[in-house]
């Protein structure tokens, strides 16, 4: 039986990089620490995929149509994607209480 990679030693662990519990992030809705969530006016987004690409939790996914929204249960607020938005089409606005 393989040790939980949380227990190796030092100069057991391999090269490279551990994840002993993939996507576990998944169980933790972070979305609550937000004081600020993006809206995207879908007028003005080309589809690039820039905000999904530079979002730091990965919780911007496409709709049905091809359009990108934030998986509100996990996004933090942080404005990545706002920032790197292309054509400017994500606003930040104020989370309401």
């Amino acid at each position: 039986m393989a040790k939980n990679p949380m227990e190796l030693k030092w100069q057991e662990v391999p090269m490279g990089c551990i994840f002993p519990q993939m996507r576990s992030s998944l169980n933790n809705h972070t979305g609550s620490w937000r004081s600020e969530r993006p809206v995207w006016d879908e007028t003005h987004c080309i589809r690039c995929g820039v905000c999904a690409l530079f979002c730091p939790e990965s919780c911007i996914r496409t709709d049905e149509r091809g359009y990108f929204h934030a998986d509100l249960d996990y996004c933090k607020g942080c404005s990545i994607c706002a920032h790197e938005c292309w054509t400017g089409c994500i606003k930040m606005i104020p989370e309401e209480a």
